[in-house]
């Protein structure tokens, strides 16, 4: 049996990294959930032992916010931001300031790839209004939708996780990450603004696009219910708990149907965490993980140094991808210090940005823009991502290092 969870196992995290299986139309999500069933059937996971397996909190965190992340988009507001930022710049590179700076704001508070979901389109439709190649704005939006979140526990999924594994303070590790996550704004910009100067030189057409309309009283409904969250979050409540009952409230409209606000529901990726849960317990029962962390304890190779995690965050991102490293490391390696965890969440979230696969916000700014007639390439996204993750990981790292959260 131990043969046959390490096979797998093996299998699941070759997906991870491919994302999808050759000549297949099967995901990520397919794959962990596909193979989680198979070790399930297996008995390699006790069906009656599944909800130990799957740590149901996290799944309620990450869905009850993105239920208040869609009723935000139905009010209109994302829209109405995006047309906004394309309106009111003047210049394209101030077009690009704006656009990083507040991608990268929304996203620390809202999940990062549904905010990149809503503002792409709307601001692919203001920028073709103005004649400005879009590129160089959608990879800075991508770049500081992963940079942002990274300045909180619920700006992407795996900062979700860790938040929650590790019982993390919200305004505790807030003010750990604010720092590095702002250096990798200001990164974000100093390299797209370099790197597509050409394209930024070109001055902007004078006719503005259309504005997109928005509901000022849902907004303010919204704007309040994220604030009565972020005051939750300090308070003794679960954060599951607390997400889902602003969720909740949210979710009583006149006007709005609920079915509309739960099919904006990333379900997939809900799929992808409960399935890698899964398959990570079934690995942990071997016992070859606790093994390995023993035999890498002893010779002092744990990545819980600045030098170790930052090439470890780099490689395991950008192959199987941040989220699945992020679910196996949890798993495999137990009692990781909190100074780590706050590096892991930081460091990986960052290292997102060195390739187009590295985020899931990457990729859905890519097939989004696609949609739109742009056509964002590996080679467009790597010309700034590469640059941006050498240097805004190399300010994070020294800061880590500084502030005394890990050794170097």
């Amino acid at each position: 049996m131990t043969d046959l969870i390490s096979v797998l196992f093996g299998l699941t995290y070759l997906g991870m990294a491919l994302g999808r299986v050759p000549g297949l139309r099967i995901d990520r999500a397919g794959i962990a959930l596909v193979v989680a069933v198979v070790l399930v059937a297996a008995g390699a996971v006790p069906a009656d032992s599944m909800d130990e397996a799957i740590h149901f909190p996290t799944l309620l965190l990450l869905g009850g916010l993105m239920i208040v992340s869609a009723r935000v988009g139905a009010s209109g507001f994302y829209g109405a931001v995006a047309m906004w930022i394309a309106t009111q710049a003047g210049r394209p590179r101030r077009l690009l300031a704006l656009t990083i700076a507040i991608g990268g704001i929304l996203s620390a508070f809202l999940v990062n790839d549904i905010v990149v979901f809503a503002m792409t389109p709307l601001l692919c439709a203001g920028l073709a209004s103005r004649n400005l190649d879009p590129r160089p704005f959608l990879l800075g939006l991508a770049a500081a939708s992963n940079a942002g979140s990274a300045a909180t526990l619920i700006g992407n999924p795996q900062n979700i996780l860790i938040g929650q594994a590790g019982a993390l303070s919200f305004w505790g590790y807030f003010a750990d990450a604010a720092i590095p996550a702002l250096a990798g704004l200001a990164i974000t910009y100093g390299c797209v603004a370099y790197v597509w100067r050409a394209s930024l030189g070109t001055p902007p057409a004078d006719a503005p696009p259309e504005t997109a309309p928005f509901d000022r009283v849902q907004v303010g409904l919204c704007g309040a219910g994220l604030v009565v969250l972020l005051v939750l979050f300090a308070s003794p409540i679960p954060r599951e708990i607390s997400a889902l009952l602003v969720a909740a409230c949210l979710i009583v409209s006149r006007t709005l149907p609920t079915r509309q606000l739960l099919d904006e529901i990333d379900v997939p990726l809900l799929i992808l965490f409960a399935a890698l849960f899964v398959v990570n317990d079934a690995f942990a029962r071997t016992g070859l993980p606790e093994q390995a962390v023993r035999t890498l304890a002893a010779y002092n190779l744990l990545p819980d140094r600045v030098s170790s995690l930052v090439p470890i965050s780099l490689f395991l991102s950008n192959t199987i991808g941040n989220v699945p490293a992020v679910v196996m490391i949890l798993k495999v390696w137990h009692g990781i210090p909190e100074g780590t965890l706050v590096g892991l969440a930081i460091l990986s979230t960052l290292a997102g940005n060195l390739f187009l696969v590295g985020s899931l916000a990457n990729l859905i700014v890519a097939e989004r823009a696609s949609v739109q007639g742009i056509h964002l390439t590996f080679r467009d996204h790597a010309k700034a991502g590469v640059p941006i993750t050498i240097l805004s990981m190399l300010i994070a790292g020294l800061w880590l290092w500084a502030a005394g959260y890990m050794p170097m």
